[in-house]
Order: structure tokens, then sequence, then C-alpha cells
């Protein structure tokens, strides 16, 4: 639990709050909006003039890997539906550095910030608006100053900052009382003052380029964690698949002979990182004879799996396939992610499809305990 305060604490920013790094100044209110040349996710670049037609443009930093910032995509696409025959347009920025976010930091995504993942992260929750790429250089983002993810900045027709903060103030939607964006796009297209100019934003801070040596040193400290191997018998496997652990448990079956095994197995090393500070467990188990233990092991400090790792104890393997599942005639690779209550969630024989694991991880952990 203190490592989960831990990571969620480390993700969130409150505009105001003192960086190590040289954190750019939220742009001030009555500023001209800066000008843009960015690429989309649509497959061509969009800059400031794009909307010059609009009565008013609301601007949207955010990103994929945020959970705060995934808790509002709706909402935006919403805001576009409502607004778009009211002369409003609204454009999404993404000013994260892919490479100064660590992989703890993606506990909540399936997907972290690179533009090829904002491309897919765009499909997949059908954005009907332009999602734009700032992560290479940041000189956008530098310019406007979003302290966090999502951070709002409405601009009137002269293309002055009228309102900078939250979408509203609640993450959680069951509990928004007031409606900052939306209060003060109305105000501006009735030609009054926003009842509202500036507010705090709320949610994982702004990853500014300048941390890659602070991912690098995380991960050189992951993979000096101890690997083991324990050997499993038939009651091993039967609790195994049982799961009464109160995680979401992912198992994967491999071999040291299986090459699309190994081809893959970094994959699970990843999601490891990624959700076990979480309700979530990586278990694996190596179809390896007993007597091959060392051999298990030593790929297994290789790959860095300082997760529960297990080897057949047995060479009666049909004892232990059947003792997991009785189904399974005993391929691998083989993955099964299970629920806490016990409920096969996802299965495969043969390699995974890697984002569609990670959909289902994320989807079963929100099950339990969303943020």
């Amino acid at each position: 639990m203190k490592a989960l305060i831990s990571s969620i604490a480390a993700c969130f920013f409150t505009v105001g709050v003192a960086s190590a790094l040289d954190v750019p100044p939220v742009l001030e209110l009555g500023s001209k909006a800066p000008d843009f040349n960015l690429p989309g996710v649509d497959g061509r670049n969009w800059s400031l003039n794009d909307f010059s037609d609009a009565k008013v443009l609301t601007i949207i930093f955010t990103c994929n890997h945020c959970p705060t910032a995934q808790y509002y995509e709706a909402r935006i696409k919403q805001l576009v539906t409502d607004y778009k025959d009211k002369g409003v347009a609204i454009v999404a920025i993404n000013p994260n550095d892919p490479k100064s976010i660590r992989l703890d930091e993606l506990g909540y995504t399936d997907l972290s910030d690179t533009f090829p993942e904002m491309k897919i992260r765009a499909k997949y929750q059908e954005y009907n608006f332009p999602y734009l790429y700032d992560g290479a250089t940041e000189e956008v983002a530098k310019k406007y100053g979003p302290a966090a993810t999502p951070h709002a900045f409405v601009f009137d027709a002269d293309r002055k900052l009228r309102y900078v903060g939250a979408i509203d103030d609640s993450e959680h939607i069951e509990h928004v009382t007031k409606q900052y964006v939306r209060d003060a796009i109305d105000a501006l297209l009735a030609g009054k003052e926003p009842p509202v100019a500036k507010t705090k934003a709320i949610g994982c801070s702004t990853k500014w380029a300048g941390k890659e040596d602070n991912v690098k040193t995380y991960l050189g400290k992951l993979d000096q964690e101890p690997v083991t191997v324990s050997l499993a018998g038939v009651d091993d496997l039967k609790a195994l698949r049982k799961n009464d652990s109160g995680k979401v448990r992912l198992v994967n079956f491999w071999a040291t002979w299986c090459a699309p095994c190994v081809a893959e197995y970094h994959e699970f090393v990843t999601m490891n990182r990624m959700y076990r500070l979480r309700d979530f467990e990586l278990v694996t188990v190596s179809m390896n004879r007993p007597d091959e233990k060392d051999q298990v092991l030593e790929f297994l400090k290789e790959q860095h799996s300082s997760s529960r790792n297990l080897l057949f104890g047995s060479n009666d393997r049909d004892a232990l396939i059947n003792a997991f599942n009785p189904k399974w005639e005993g391929p691998v690779p083989y993955t099964v992610l299970i629920g806490p209550d016990g409920k096969v969630l996802y299965e495969e024989i043969d390699s995974i499809d890697s984002l569609r694991l990670k959909r289902e991880i994320v989807k079963a952990l929100n099950a339990i305990k969303p943020w």
C-alpha cells in the first residue's frame, strides 16, 4: 500500500508546486495564444491558424497514460459534440516526453505517450477532436505551461486567454458540481466574462524532458531485484488456477525450448513492472523438467524476472497440466488472466496480443479499485 501511495503521489502535480526541474510558468490570463505547428494523429499538421474561424478556442493538454486524463476523454468528446455548431473549436495536445515516464507510472494504462501510441488511443476511443503531439520537443507546451494533464486553456475570438485550469471540479463525474470550461465557453459566446477565470489543474504532472536519467536509475534498481524459481507440484497448480489471492493474476506457461515463449517473455516482465503496485500478480510457470532448474533460473535472471516464478516439479507433466486446466492439451506459450473471483478474463494458446492483454488487465484492475 505504501508503494502504491508513493507511485500515485509521484504521478500527480498541482499548479504552484515546486519541481526539481525548470518547470515553465502557466500562461498568464489575457495573453495571446502562442502559435504552434504540430503533427496530429490524423496524419496532418495543425496550427493556430486552422482554428481562425472559431469564436472560442479551447486547448486541452492531455495524454494517454494519466488516469485523470482518461477520466476526461468522454467529457472532452461531449464538449466537441455540444459546441461544434456554436463556433467553438477544441484541440488536445500531448505535452509529455515519453522517455521521461517510468514504467510504474503506467499502472493505469495500456499505452504510454509516444506518437504511435497516441494514434492507437485516438482510434480505439474514437476521438472526435484533433490530438496533437508535442512530446518530441515540448516547445509549444513550454509556451503554455500546462502543469498537469488535463489542463485547459480557453481563448476568446481575439485569442486572448480568458480561462485556464481544470475542466470541471472532479475527475469522478458523479461528483462534478462546477463546469469550469463549459461555463467559460458559454460566457464568451454570450459576450460576458467567464464566472471563474482560473482554477488549479489536478492530474498527472507534465512529463518534461530531462527525467531520462531518473528513468534509467529506476530501471537499474528493478534489474537488481532478486530472481528465484520454485518447484511446483499438483497442489500448487490447483491453487494457482483457483486464485484466492484477492488480486488479478496473470499466469504464463513457457519453456526455454519454446522460441515464441522466449521471444515474448520480456512483455510479461514489462507488464509486471507496470501493474505490480496495484492488485496484480504475475506468475510464470516453466514447463522445463525439474533437472533443468539451473537453465531456467539463468534465463529468468537474464530477463530480470523478479515476479513469482515456478517450474514444473515433476516429470509427470500430464498431472501438472490437468491440475491447472484439464482442457488444456499442453502447448506453449499458454497465458491466462484470472480475476480475483477465479474467472478467466483472457486466455491465449500461442503468442499473446500484448495490447489486448494490457487492456484486459487495466479493465480488471479498475473493476477492483479504480483510482
